[in-house]
This record gives C-alpha cells, structure tokens and sequence, in this order.
C-alpha cells in the first residue's frame, strides 16, 4: 500500500511538473516572440546619433542626426558611439529581463536566453531535471551516465 501512496504522490508531482514545464515553454515562446519583433531606440546624449537595437539587443541600425558628428575628433566620435551602444543594449535587454520576471530560475541563464546565445533544448533540461530527481532513477534518465560511470559501484 505504501508504495501505491507514492506511486500517487508521484504523479501529482508530475502533473505539478508538467504545468510548470508547459508555463515556462509559454514563457519562452514569447520570449521568441519579443526577440523576432521587438525595437529599441536610443539617442545619444547630444543627439548627433541614434541607434535601433533588435529584441535581443544586437544594433540593427545607426543613424546620424544632422552633421554635428563631421566636427567631432575621432576619439570623441568613438565615445559617442560606444556610449549609446552600451545604454541601447541594455535597454534592450532591461525588456527582456523584464518579460522573464523576477522568478529566475536557477541554472538557466535568461541573459543568454534573451541575446539568443542559449540553446533551447539545454533550457528544457535545466528545467526537467529537478523535476524527475526521485521520479526516475539517474541511471535510467535519458542522456544521463551510469552510476558505474559516476564513480558509484560496479555492476
């Protein structure tokens, strides 16, 4: 009977697991969303350029306003675009920071998620593995070595 309560008691954990998986997949989604269609503009501080950034805060255009930036010594030039770069990117991911929530979860780097620089299928590990812990033993877990291989006994 014991093992039937826990048999039980898994699946409600399952389920549990399943809801926050489908949440986080949603989440994601729109995530992907913001990233393919999403803008950000910024001016630089004297207003000789701005720049558009895309949903995961890489520079899509630059546009000089006017002719002041033709009076500007190189390094002030360079300054100036360095400086508006840095403050539209983080805009941009200040956005996506801000669609992600403040319930970051750990182990998943929603930085790289929202620049694009993570892989989706390591994010679905990150997020099943705690979840199948005490479900499915670490031996039989997809893509998971074997406990002989983990430095546990032989046999």
């Amino acid at each position: 009977m014991t093992e039937m309560n826990r048999g039980g008691g898994a699946f409600q954990d399952l389920e549990a697991a399943m809801a926050a998986l489908e949440q986080e997949q949603r989440k994601l989604a729109e995530i992907g969303e913001v990233r393919e269609n999403e803008t950000t503009t910024v001016q630089a501080k004297d207003r000789s350029l701005e720049m558009t950034f895309d949903g995961s805060g890489e520079l899509s255009e630059l546009k000089f306003n006017g002719t002041k930036y033709r009076s500007m010594a190189p390094a002030q030039l360079a300054h100036v675009i360095v400086e508006t770069l840095q403050q539209g990117r983080a805009q941009a991911m200040a956005k996506m920071t801000d669609l992600m929530g403040s319930d970051a979860l750990p182990g998943i780097d929603l930085a790289g998620i929202a620049a694009g620089k993570v892989d989706p299928s390591s994010v679905i590990d990150a997020l099943l593995a705690p979840m199948l812990d005490g479900i499915v033993d670490d031996d039989e877990r997809p893509g998971k070595n074997s406990r002989t291989e983990k430095g546990g006994q032989d046999g």
